[in-house]
């Protein structure tokens, strides 16, 4: 058996590191925790329904191919660099300095107020036993609650949201179960004849237009495959193992949301009613298997929200981790924020100030956060796909373990769909139009910080766990 491999954060001449105690599947049940694919289900899949009614199985199929492109994207770019750094450090030393430092902009503010974002859910769900509960505060103390959990070693942090999301699969198994043994109209009406709700009530045909806009939306319930790069580190054989738990973990997710949102479709006992519902899963699952069974469901997905929260604290805090050991702040800002539990070898700092920062961001307006995190990830997920072909070309990812297939297909793919869903947001005035002008003022934000701080210091320099 191969002796664990374990980097000293003391050894001399070299910069922090973290210990490997990952194996594949634990580092699968994190990423898939941080997908959550149940929150995806309960909280994202009935906008996409109410705005493609039953073409929303289009919509998510469509939504997993980009999926499958994007997941080819980042399983290359990450057997190639497994780092913690995660999307800015693949960028950086591909693209360029600055483009990743722009990349880090985006993710860290992104990152920050997502997990504010998840965390606002868990008031929704515990109001099924609490009356009004306050959702800012439940919101809060759910991040700060992941932030002592995030702190304990890895291997504590996979087996924590491993049993957290078996009870979450366990509720979108129950949700699919209560679908396929009530069908009420054939798979075909899915597929031939969509309908949406009427505006003045009834059912009308969807138009593919409705289709592809409700696309846009889920894309974005399958996203968090990727984030198996910043576990790299953390991982076993991290070169194999990382490419394979994206490509694992994204299967997965559109199994586990593209097969109860079916279900839900196929066995709605009227279909009228269930589009026209301000609360479809609600109305489902109370016609289908009755109010205690909402109620049990309910609690569920809010154990699920917690173990998303848990999930994104961890990889928040390494992005801050590996923000501080390139050298990002001053001296000792860095220093501090590469400092390791000297028990658990986890970066307590970084995850303590990752904590603190999203518990407060809980108490800000919802539709700020939604504004400010709304477009970033487009224009990250368009760097790597740029980074990807840059790769190839100049041979910065030549070393990479994993290739995809058909190259270059599955970038120049995605970056057609991401162009079309930053035309789907411009087109928003309430949030897709703000926040691309959000994204635009952190990339000049970024960059300024970049040209007036960080170069007049002497550069940035990337630090990966091997590099002296």
């Amino acid at each position: 058996m191969a002796a664990p491999e374990v980097h000293s954060p003391a050894a001399p001449g070299r910069p922090p590191a973290l210990h490997r105690g990952l194996k594949t599947v634990g580092a699968l049940l994190i990423v898939l925790s941080a997908v959550t694919p149940a929150s995806s289900v309960f909280v994202v899949a009935p906008g996409v329904i109410a705005q493609a009614g039953t073409g929303a199985f289009w919509s998510f199929a469509a939504a997993g191919v980009v999926g499958v492109f994007m997941a080819f994207v980042y399983a290359e770019l990450s057997s190639a660099y497994p780092l913690t750094g995660g999307e800015y450090a693949i960028v950086g030393r591909t693209l360029g300095r600055l483009p990743g430092f722009v990349v880090l902009g985006l993710i860290l503010i992104t990152q920050l107020l997502i997990l504010a974002v998840i965390a606002l859910g868990v008031g929704t769900y515990l109001g099924v036993l609490v009356d009004g509960l306050n959702g800012p505060v439940a919101a809060a103390v759910t991040v700060l609650l992941a932030t002592v959990v995030a702190i304990f070693d890895i291997k504590v942090n996979a087996l924590v949201t491993g049993i957290f999301l078996a009870i979450e699969m366990i509720a979108l198994l129950v949700l699919a179960g209560l679908g396929f043994l009530h069908v009420e109209r054939p798979f075909t009406d899915l597929l031939a004849h969509p309908v949406v709700a009427g505006d003045g009530g009834g059912l009308a045909a969807t138009s593919a237009g409705l289709i592809a806009a409700a696309t846009a939306v889920a894309i974005f319930s399958y996203n968090g495959y990727g984030s198996a790069v910043y576990f790299g580190e953390e991982t076993h054989d991290a070169r194999r193992a990382v490419a394979r738990t994206i490509l694992w973990a994204l299967g997965i997710t559109v199994a586990a949301e593209l097969v109860p949102i079916t279900a839900v479709l196929l066995g709605a006992p009227d279909l009228d009613k269930l589009l026209h519902s301000d609360t479809m899963l609600e109305y489902f699952i109370t016609e289908r298997g009755g109010d205690t069974l909402n109620t049990v469901i309910s609690l569920a997905i809010a154990l699920a929200i917690l173990n998303a929260v848990i999930a994104i604290m961890l990889l928040t805090a390494r992005l801050v981790f590996s923000s501080g050991r390139d050298g990002t702040w001053s001296p000792r800002v860095d220093k501090a924020l590469t400092a390791l539990h000297p028990r658990f070898g986890t970066p307590w700092v970084a995850t303590v100030l990752a904590g603190v920062l999203g518990a407060a961001a809980c108490f800000l307006d919802e539709k700020f956060l939604l504004v400010v995190t709304g477009t970033s990830l487009v224009v990250v997920y368009g760097s790597l796909c740029l980074a990807v072909i840059a790769g190839r070309r100049n041979g910065t990812t030549a070393h990479a373990e994993y290739r995809m297939p058909l190259f270059p297909v599955a970038p120049v793919a995605a970056l057609a769909a991401l162009v079309y869903v930053i035309y789907q947001n411009a087109k928003d005035p309430e949030v897709g139009r703000p926040s691309l002008f959000v994204t635009a003022g952190v990339i000049v934000l970024a960059t300024a910080y970049f040209g007036l701080v960080l170069r007049r210091r002497g550069g940035w320099h990337l630090r990966g766990a091997d590099d002296d």
